[in-house]
């Protein structure tokens, strides 16, 4: 296993526990990858090394899965903002539309304002910009969507595809849960915790500090190589394109935002958000406190890969890899980085899952594993 984060754990424990040896190593220092946590010894606060990570599904197995390494405890992600010198609660709900427009709408009213608002002449959204006009308008577009879009990706909104915003939240009742999922909640000790215990098997060994040679493939029955795609084959056709995020890590005696997650809609506002980690665990009390303004940019060549860009050359470059890919031997490419696709962490999980029983099938069969379990274009 190629990466001791959530991919190579889960992978890795469900082939040890079919009676396979198992050997994970990782360049870092720590296991758990980008969903690492430690305490911070000034302050005790539990923090989210690599940016915050929240923990929401509606797949009852992953739910099972992780808490029978970690208890989960409730935690609901209510997230706010700051644009043009107001905050507001998102996603935006009837309680972000009566703010902003100053009005006490009840929901059926505000559905039949919103429409009167949105571009309805655009019938089929072919951008991220175009999606946002047609469903909330050229007001609330501005105030909560261009200029943090500009800032996360770097580009305008007019060359982002409609996909990036999927379903647009737009809630017309009281509800400020960020997520829809059945399952949300924490890891009461967090996620290296977690990932420690996953990896507690005696069929299992693990190695830090320590670089991946594709030449030393052959000496493995089979590797499970979660790291970038491009970077197995040594960026030979060159590098995909990446964002990532470099945090300004502060801390303060006190309540600095009195909530987690405070996005900053704004274009002249530098940061995308400021996140307070503390306040991911609520059960806690701590006087003092963690926080990370996060600012997005591209990812150069010695940075932390975080969203992949995909876009049209990004997915021209992809498919050459993946042609590449298909010819390598006795290698399986997976994860976010393996298979160049943003993936939450439950879905990371159930990948992981799914991957092991399909290698496990392969063993039974005789037959040779692919070179993807879950195919990136």
């Amino acid at each position: 296993m190629v990466g001791a984060g959530l991919s190579g754990a889960v992978i890795g424990r469900k082939l040890a526990e079919a009676g396979h040896r198992v050997t994970i190593i990782d360049r870092r220092s720590h296991i758990g990858g980008n969903c690492h946590t430690e305490r911070d010894p000034e302050t005790g606060v539990l923090v989210h090394v690599y940016g915050p990570h929240i923990f929401h599904t509606d797949d009852a197995g992953v739910w099972d899965y992780v808490n029978g390494f970690e208890t989960f405890l409730p935690y609901i992600n209510r997230v706010k903002t700051t644009s043009q010198g107001q905050v507001f609660s998102l996603p935006i709900n009837l309680h972000t539309i009566n703010q902003f427009y100053g009005r006490t709408l009840r929901p059926d009213e505000a559905r039949e304002f919103i429409e009167s608002q949105a571009d309805t002449s655009i019938s089929d959204p072919q951008t991220f910009e175009e999606q946002a006009l047609r469903f909330v308008g050229p007001d609330l577009y501005k105030a909560f969507f261009k200029g943090y879009t500009e800032k996360q990706w770097g580009c305008s909104p007019r060359e982002l595809p409609a996909s990036i915003l999927k379903r647009l939240p737009v809630r017309f009742d009281y509800n400020d849960n960020y997520f829809f999922h059945r399952f949300q909640g924490m890891p009461e000790n967090g996620y290296t915790q977690m990932i420690a215990r996953i990896l507690d098997h005696s069929g299992i060994d693990v190695h830090l500090d320590v670089r991946f040679d594709p030449l030393r493939a052959p000496d493995y029955d089979h590797v499970f190589y979660s790291g970038p795609l491009d970077g197995y084959f040594d960026y030979a056709l060159g590098r995909l394109g990446y964002r990532t995020l470099d945090f300004e890590r502060f801390n303060y005696q006190g309540d600095y935002q009195g909530c987690a997650v405070m996005n900053f809609g704004d274009r002249e506002v530098p940061f995308t958000r400021i996140t307070e980690h503390k306040h991911f665990a609520p059960w806690e009390q701590h006087d003092g406190s963690v926080c990370y303004r996060e600012f997005s940019r591209a990812a150069g060549e010695n940075d932390i890969p975080y969203y992949p860009i995909r876009l049209v050359e990004e997915k021209e470059m992809l498919a050459a890899y993946v042609r590449r890919a298909d010819q390598a031997e006795g290698v399986t490419f997976v994860g976010r980085l393996g298979t160049y696709r943003y993936l939450d962490m439950d879905v990371t999980i159930r990948e992981a899952l799914d991957t092991a029983d399909t290698y496990l099938n392969h063993c039974a069969a005789g037959t040779a594993m692919p070179s993807f379990a879950f195919f990136p274009l």
